[in-house]
């Protein structure tokens, strides 16, 4: 009895298609990470410059004065020592619905970090509620 080693089967070249050399192919998974990578990292930095600005953090106090055609909105704002923001601010009715939008730019005074505001909205129907709806830094 003869011994049979075990070897890989040769076939005739271009007769059962293409075959695995035992090479490992590596760039198509390389270039795909490196597409993804490049992709969140500009995801990242949009996001961060739209919604991510920590140094101009507004809190609404409250609001006041309302009437049928306006409403002011209390709210302190943190901006970097003497600095300046640009709010955007909403009054809404009590169904929801945005009935009035402004935009102020309030500035700290002397080296303040935090800016104490009172602005008033104007409004089409009777606003039930104001809000800050972001900060920025003042341009």
């Amino acid at each position: 009895m003869s011994e049979a080693r075990a070897t890989h089967p040769v076939f005739p070249p271009g007769r059962y298609g293409w075959r695995r050399d035992g090479r490992r192919r590596l760039f198509a998974p390389i270039a795909l990470a490196v597409v993804v990578a490049v992709a969140v990292g500009f995801l990242a930095v949009r996001l961060y410059g739209r919604y991510g600005d920590p140094d101009y953090n507004a809190q609404i106090v409250g609001w006041s004065d309302v009437t049928e055609s306006r409403i002011t909105v209390e709210f302190t704002v943190r901006v970097p020592p003497g600095g300046s923001a640009t709010c955007g601010l909403r009054a809404r009715n009590f169904d929801g619905a945005e009935v009035g939008r402004a935009t102020v730019t309030v500035t700290a005074e002397g080296s303040a970090r935090n800016i104490e505001a009172r602005e008033t909205v104007p409004t089409t129907a009777r606003a039930a509620v104001g809000e800050v709806l972001r900060c920025a830094a003042a341009r």
